[in-house]
């Protein structure tokens, strides 16, 4: 079940029936789903969801595509759903730009749009129905935000020396945490941001990238920024191969790994202290997506963004809390029990 707040700022929890063809609407909906691929954990969480929830009962028949990690491979697809005249077409972008041409001809033909996840940059916002994902920027913001507190309540003064594991150069969340964790950067003196590369959102190039930091910084690394889960997973590899300690007492040589997406084996790591931070980014979009389908079907107008709301998990109580933009939020603390009441 997802919880969600519409560009209002309004947010309610959903329990989605199975719907209910009215008069006038089709029996059967025929709707191109194109995905990303299969590169984390989150991800195939994500494509689950969507076809789990698309195969419920006789009302939809979903044509799944799976990019391969290839905007070409879903420009194809775009076409290949126009060409096999399908009702609606949901998008997960690889990355934001390069989509104009191919939104264009789907609307040429009549066919909805819905973005999910990640966006899409075109010039023309009516190229696309709707879009539902998570404020990647502010996730990043929580994080950072979490971090500086975090050795606030620890004491701790001196320079902490950051690297950086981002995911898929040009995709939505990478541009959003990226871009919070410069600006905490620039705002915190003592923040030094020793490197930058890409992790692609995969364990094993995440591994590769932490593997070449460790040779090149060594000990001075304080805190590991990853973009995902995976990365997270491939960073504390190469940490523990190199015969250091990923743990949160970075005074004695451990080195701090915040993380995103809490997964379920990365909320295990979290529990255990290997990462410090896990901010949740829900990959369960598949009954919102047939409810905003079903609501288009009905002829009602959706909004054009819609937020999904996240949560934030740490065992280190002292920082319950954190404080964005003027708007506060709490930090859970992570138990057995709240892994347990998680669906991936």
């Amino acid at each position: 079940m997802l919880t969600v707040f519409l560009a209002s700022g309004c947010g309610d929890r959903i329990d989605v029936e199975s719907p209910t063809v009215q008069e006038g609407q089709k029996e059967t909906l025929t709707i191109g789903f194109s995905q990303v691929g299969s590169e984390s954990d989150w991800r195939m969480a994500s494509t689950t969801s969507v076809r789990s929830a698309f195969s419920e009962g006789s009302r939809y028949n979903l044509i799944y595509d799976d990019a391969q990690q290839k905007q070409e491979n879903q420009i194809k697809a775009i076409r290949k759903f126009i060409d096999q005249d399908v009702d609606y077409i949901l998008l997960d972008p690889i990355t934001e730009s390069g989509w104009d041409s191919a939104l264009q001809e789907a609307r040429d033909s009549g066919i909805p749009v819905i973005v999910c996840d990640r966006r899409v940059a075109v010039e023309d916002k009516d190229l696309y129905t709707a879009w539902i994902g998570s404020d990647f920027e502010l996730e990043g913001k929580r994080a950072c935000e979490w971090i500086r507190r975090f050795f606030e309540e620890k004491g701790y003064h001196e320079a902490v020396n950051i690297v950086h594991i981002q995911g898929t150069l040009g995709a939505t969340a990478q541009i959003g945490r990226s871009a919070a964790l410069e600006e905490a950067v620039r705002n915190n003196p003592k923040w030094r941001l020793l490197d930058q590369q890409t992790g692609e959102f995969t364990q094993a190039r995440g591994r590769e990238v932490m593997e070449d930091m460790l040779k090149r910084f060594g000990d001075r690394i304080n805190l590991v920024f990853c973009e995902n889960d995976n990365e997270a997973y491939g960073a504390i590899e190469a940490i523990r191969a190199a015969g250091m300690r990923p743990g949160t007492d970075i005074e004695n040589g451990e080195i701090m790994i915040v993380s995103f997406d809490s997964t379920r084996k990365g909320l295990e790591y979290t529990l255990d202290g290997t990462i410090a931070l896990n901010t949740e980014c829900s990959p369960l979009y598949g009954p919102r997506l047939t409810e905003l389908v079903d609501s288009l079907e009905r002829g009602e107008k959706l909004p054009k963004d819609t937020f999904v709301e996240e949560g934030q998990f740490s065992t280190y109580s002292e920082v319950d809390s954190v404080q964005v933009d003027g708007k506060e939020y709490e930090v859970t603390p992570l138990t057995r029990e709240v892994i347990d009441e998680r669906a991936y």
